[in-house]
């Protein structure tokens, strides 16, 4: 047996100080938010007896068939996955195991590296799409890091692209448009001569232009997976820190929302902090606003009992801010403007296909760290979105919409496709297992039955104007969304990031990315659902709903994957043989190909590699086998991954982001070779022979 690999101990999490401190503000050093004495998921099971034959009555699993997903009843009494089932499973898998791959993962894997340069499979190619600073509005001009300006940077690509979607272009063949989130800035890498105690107005302005999004078309060459980004075409758009948007939904106009600016509470500048997103049915796409706490400065001047609560709550607190924005804009300061920060927060959503619209803030949606917003219908037509919010011990959520949606492109429809986000009702998750808790240790052990499963219900908070939290009205409900759902008794994830359903099964797939916290003293401790503690690596869970319907309030769930080295025991990889798969570490963003693999891109591993994108089969005897298909430079992160037939895209993020790391000092000469600046950019991979991707 091998030694088990290395872990990084520099910062929690596996990632650099230097990461943690741009882009989420230290969020892992600083005290966490949820001082809820909710209950965990071992405290319930034992009152749970009595309901669990009613939850199980009315539990479903999916299969694939050939004319859709069926949902098949389980008989009362029987468990998520009996003994018997997972032994036989693990007995197929086994046996199974020296056949070929899953079809889209039949690629030799790529092996656990730390080399500067994006390493793909063997037999693959890529090439760079766009980086940060490339021009794409008309009138920018080419990327000069010696005279790069506001101005300039708002017509180019913005920095440290996250989550990606892509959309053919009616009418215009090989050309797809891509929408990209940019997370946060890292000025220390990208300004010569940075000081962080004393930033310019400049830094601060081209900070600003280079969060947000873009909106980019890209040309293929037919016949090969290679992008090339189309600068100042007609749909090519830039959206900003200082982007005008329009409040939607049950909250605009709150007196939450109001500020001197805005005495409105309906016009908000700006969007921050995207990570991750979603496409809607009707064409749209959905962006989430994350880690906006550290953009705001004095949260510790406040003295109102009620509000340093709220703020505390988010994560707002101390003195100056990371960046000192507020030294040249009152909003970022809270002393000054109170109720910025509840302007951020919420998902947003943008029609990249009209390039005027005025991009939107939902408040139906709730506000907290928002990784993703993943849509599925319900069995009548109704819109549901899946949210995760991103912070250790906080929960997860889905939006159920009160309209049906409109099918095709006309104008009615698209009227009446907008307002399927403002209406309806906002829940959040409780999670039960199905073992004793005496079998759920904290060293990631399987129970008896074989696996980590279980059964749950989707809590209401508000719909529309009525609340259901006691002592909380519906405008505070979406205000200080993460306050209502402690009074609602949610269960606490090890941070629940992406979620994709599965377009085949309808499953739900959720990255529980990791969570060192977890069973500290204090702290909650291990549960079914979160299985270890100090959990450094995360875990991957399957949650299906009641009758395969998006709009069930109940659900049955389990852990698919429980991520780390498979040499490590408390590891799961789904039943598969952990001696034939790669090792992976803090899951984050996760998409689906076409044959139903799960893709997942990761973050912060804990193993001493570099992060890359792995392919997981999610049925048949291969299920659980996980295969690595690239791996990013150094001090990167492998983000918004997008898998289509012949092309895999990644977003390539903070490259070079490693403790010392500055303009003069580089830690990578990625992507573009030595004595050129590390540049956050986009690749294109796709097989040499032209083939599909893993078939």
């Amino acid at each position: 047996m091998r030694n088990l690999l290395p872990l990084i101990s520099s910062h929690p999490g596996g990632r650099s100080a230097l990461t943690c401190r741009y882009r989420c503000g230290d969020a892992c050093l600083h005290e966490t938010p949820n001082t809820s004495d909710n209950a965990y998921v071992g405290d319930v099971i034992a009152g749970a007896a009595s309901r669990r034959a009613l939850l199980r009555a009315g539990a479903v699993v999916t299969v694939a068939a050939a004319t859709g997903a069926v949902a098949v009843e389980r008989a009362p009494g029987a468990s998520a996955a009996t003994g018997g089932a997972a032994t036989e499973h693990k007995a197929a898998a086994q046996s199974a195991a020296k056949g070929k791959a899953a079809r889209g993962l039949r690629f030799a894997p790529v092996a656990p590296n730390t080399e500067d340069a994006v390493v793909v499979a063997d037999g693959h190619d890529q090439n760079v799409v766009i980086r940060w600073g490339d021009p794409i509005l008309r009138g920018a001009p080419a990327f000069d890091p010696d005279r790069q300006s506001a101005k300039a940077q708002a017509g180019q690509f913005g920095y440290n692209n996250d989550y990606m979607a892509v959309l053919d272009v009616p009418g215009e063949r090989d050309q797809q448009l891509l929408v990209v989130n940019h997370e946060y800035t890292d000025e220390v890498l990208m300004f010569a001569g940075y000081d962080p105690a004393n930033p310019t107005r400049e830094q601060a302005e081209i900070g600003w232009a280079a969060h947000g999004l873009s909106v980019v078309v890209t040309a293929e060459e037919r016949g090969l997976g290679r992008l090339t980004a189309l600068s100042r075409h007609r749909l090519n758009r830039r959206i900003t820190a200082t982007t005008p948007f329009e409040v939607t939904g049950p909250a605009a106009g709150s007196e939450l929302l109001r500020t001197a600016a805005d005495p409105t509470g309906k016009r908000i500048l700006g969007t921050l902090n995207n990570c991750g997103g979603g496409i809607t049915p009707w064409g749209t796409v959905l962006s989430g606003e994350e880690n906006f706490n550290q953009y705001f400065a004095n949260g510790g001047s406040v003295t109102d009992p009620a509000t340093a609560a709220r703020l505390k709550r988010y994560g707002i607190a101390g003195a100056a801010s990371e960046r000192k924005w507020e030294r040249f804009d009152d909003r970022f300061d809270v002393a000054k403007e109170p109720n910025e920060t509840n302007r951020f927060g919420w998902v947003i959503e943008i029609d990249p296909f009209d390039p005027e619209s005025t991009p939107r803030k939902l408040t139906a949606l709730g506000r907290f760290k928002h990784e993703a917003a993943e849509p599925r219908l319900t069995s009548d037509g109704r819109p549901v979105l899946y949210m995760g919010d991103d912070e250790k011990f906080d929960y997860f959520y889905k939006f159920v919409s009160a309209k049906r949606m409109m099918k095709g492109n006309s104008r009615i429809a698209r009227e009446h496709n907008r307002t399927l986000l403002d209406e309806g009702t906002l829940y959040v998750a409780k999670f039960t297992g199905d073992s004793p808790s005496a079998e759920i240790d904290g060293s990631g052990k399987l129970p008896k039955d074989g696996e980590f499963d279980g059964a749950g219900e989707w809590i209401p908070l508000a719909c529309g104007d009525r609340s259901f939290v006691e002592g909380m009205t519906a405008e505070e409900v979406y205000v200080f969304t993460r306050l209502a759902a402690d009074k609602a008794g949610a269960t606490k994830m090890d941070r629940p990031e992406d979620v994709e359903p599965s377009p085949r099964t309808g499953r739900v797939y959720i990255a529980l990315t990791n969570n060192s916290d977890r069973g500290k003293d204090g702290k909650a401790p291990a549960d079914e659902a979160n299985p270890r503690n100090s959990n450094k690596h995360g875990q991957i869970l399957e949650l299906t709903e009641r009758w395969n319907n998006a709009g069930s309030t109940r659900f049955n769930w389990r852990l698919f994957l429980v991520c780390g080295d498979p040499e490590d025991p408390s590891t799961y990889f789904g039943g598969f043989p952990k001696d034939q798969v790669s090792p992976i570490s803090c899951p984050d963003n996760i998409t689906f190909d076409a044959y139903g693999n799960l893709w997942i891109s990761t973050d912060g591993n804990a193993l001493g590699n570099h992060d890359g994108l792995f392919g997981v089969a999610t049925a048949g005897s291969r299920r659980g086998e996980v295969k690595q298909f690239l791996t990013v430079p150094n001090g990167a992160e492998t983000c918004g991954p997008i898998v289509q037939d012949r092309r895999v895209l990644v977003a390539v993020q903070h490259p070079g982001e490693i403790d010392g790391a500055s303009v003069e000092k580089p830690a990578s000469t990625w992507p573009d070779g030595p004595g050129k600046l590390t540049r956050p950019s986009v690749i294109s991979v796709w097989r040499r022979d032209g083939d599909d991707i893993g078939a």
